[in-house]
């Protein structure tokens, strides 16, 4: 990479990140695990992520968006959630095209193959935000992006071992035992590693085990043998994990609650650019409710109760997919039958007469005919609205807490009929559109489903019952991933790492 001491931070932050030897192997989950257990020790704690790549974005609370997962770790921290925190955010719009959010707001938009040639350039914001983010701090645990054992993606790195030599932070490297091959995959990472990447890694630690840990304690030993990294734990299979927002596309897969007898059948088509999707998890945790999310190339089940059309990074994209895929007439005949619809974000848009896209944001300039179920109309503009959303329900009166993270305006007959008001300066500021018989539905508050009394509201509507505190849930969640990290891996060991740089 070249010489980077004047790009490091001008301060020495005691810090410590978490890499992985491949996508998904719960670094999210465990940076949130360790927030919190140091949190509870009375320590100053803040995560951060340098790169991240999804469109599960969230609004912070200093206005901009961030990956979903640093809000949760930040929640984790008791903090108020900062786009310092995640200075990079890619969101994919195409196969081979993302939108770049750098520090919270929308930067440019890039190919994959161009990316890589201008990553280098945004070390300096990231070196920055993290300077910021570590001001009066006791710990800042720094999560990694995929692996470092992909060495092709090393020149001009931000998200791995670029940005640890960049800050001069030291590294545990964590293998996931519950897909097979940690051994290898956690030697083989030694293996491909330039000399210098691998004295920067302190130790190893081992995540998701099922069963009796003492089995693969010749397993860690190995590893040790091979590699020469201390083994800082072995942490189980953790199912208060599923408990937390979704923050990647792959946890759309995970189990919905268990219920007895005849439940709400509430169907999601999936779509390709699927955003915010973490909207879905309140509903999927109601006992009372059997979330159904349908993957390309299934029909939608005619015997749903709500169709919801969640958000999207590319709406026009989306909805063209969606038309491809028959789930226009799918929803035309639910809606026939007598059917529910709510639409969120780019779901209400798609919902409308007609999505405008004049400066060609999405793609070619032009205008494209919605689902035609409600009477609205949007715009898509380049001003893009982020930011917390403090609402009520206009129904019911009562208090929705979410966020909003959209491009567009939209407007129509149909808007007289608001779902929510949003709180805005003294007054209210009308958002969402309703059909007149009520029973198709949009708005462009993300989250909304987390507030308890709101999402008791809605699904009475449908004869349903809400047994679920989804906040105190996530909570609880939280308190139970750090008695696990306690319990299973030698924290002071790795606050040692971090302090002694």
């Amino acid at each position: 990479m070249g010489s980077t001491g004047s790009r490091r931070a001008s301060v020495r932050i005691p810090a410590l990140m978490i890499q992985g030897t491949g996508s998904n192997t719960g670094k999210s989950t465990l940076v949130a695990a360790l927030c919190r257990a140091f949190v509870r020790r009375g320590l100053r704690v803040a995560p951060f992520k340098p790169q991240n790549m999804s469109n599960n974005a969230a609004a912070t609370d200093d206005g901009g968006e961030i990956g979903r997962a640093q809000a949760v770790q930040a929640r984790a921290c008791r903090l108020a959630s900062s786009v310092h925190m995640n200075p990079v955010l890619l969101k994919p719009e195409t196969e081979t095209g993302a939108q770049v959010i750098v520090q919270g707001r929308r930067a440019f938009t890039l190919r994959a193959r161009d990316y890589g040639s201008r990553k280098a350039q945004l070390l300096p914001a990231v070196i920055e935000s993290f300077a910021k983010l570590g001001e009066g701090m006791d710990l800042v645990l720094v999560e990694g992006a995929g692996s470092p054992a992909e060495t092709n993606l090393r020149a001009g790195d931000i998200a791995n071992m670029g940005f640890a030599e960049a800050a001069d932070v030291p590294v545990v490297l964590v293998g996931d035992i519950d897909r097979g091959g940690v051994i290898a995959s956690l030697v083989g990472t030694h293996a491909v590693l330039e000399e210098a990447d691998r004295r920067r890694i302190a130790a190893f630690a081992i995540n998701k085990f099922r069963g009796d840990a003492s089995l693969f304690e010749p397993g860690a030993r190995a590893v040790v043998e091979h590699t020469g990294w201390p083994c800082l734990g072995i942490l189980p299979f953790l199912p208060a994990a599923l408990r937390l927002p979704a923050e990647d596309a792959l946890d759309l897969s995970r189990p919905p609650a268990a219920g007895e007898g005849r439940r709400l059948r509430i169907v999601v088509p999936i779509l390709a650019r699927i955003a915010n999707f973490d909207d879905l998890d309140p509903l999927r945790q109601e006992p009372g409710v059997d979330l159904v999310l349908v993957p390309p190339g299934q029909a939608l089940p005619g015997d749903a109760d709500l169709v919801v059309l969640p958000g999207s990074k590319s709406t026009i994209g989306d909805l063209a997919i969606l038309r491809a895929q028959g789930w226009d007439v799918d929803i035309a005949a639910h809606r026939r039958r007598g059917g529910h619809v709510l639409g969120l974000c780019g779901g209400y848009q798609m919902l409308g007469c007609s999505i405008a896209d004049p400066e060609g944001i999405e793609g070619p300039p032009g205008t494209v005919p919605g689902l035609g179920l409600l009477e609205v109309e949007t715009v898509l503009t380049p001003d893009k609205v982020t930011a917390p959303a403090h609402a009520r329900h206009r129904a019911s009166g009562l208090s929705v807490s979410g966020y909003e993270i959209h491009l567009g305006r939209t407007d129509g007959p149909d808007c007289t009929r608001p779902l929510l008001d949003i709180a805005e300066g003294a007054g209210w500021r009308a958002d969402g559109a309703a059909s007149p018989d009520g029973r198709v539905q949009g708005c462009y508050v993300h989250g909304l489903f987390a507030s308890d009394g709101f999402r008791a509201a809605y699904l009475s509507g449908f004869r349903t019952a809400s047994t679920l505190a989804y906040e105190a849930g996530i909570e609880a969640a939280l308190d139970e991933l750090a008695d696990a990290v306690e319990g299973h891996l030698d924290l002071d060991a790795m606050l040692a790492i971090a302090r002694g740089r």
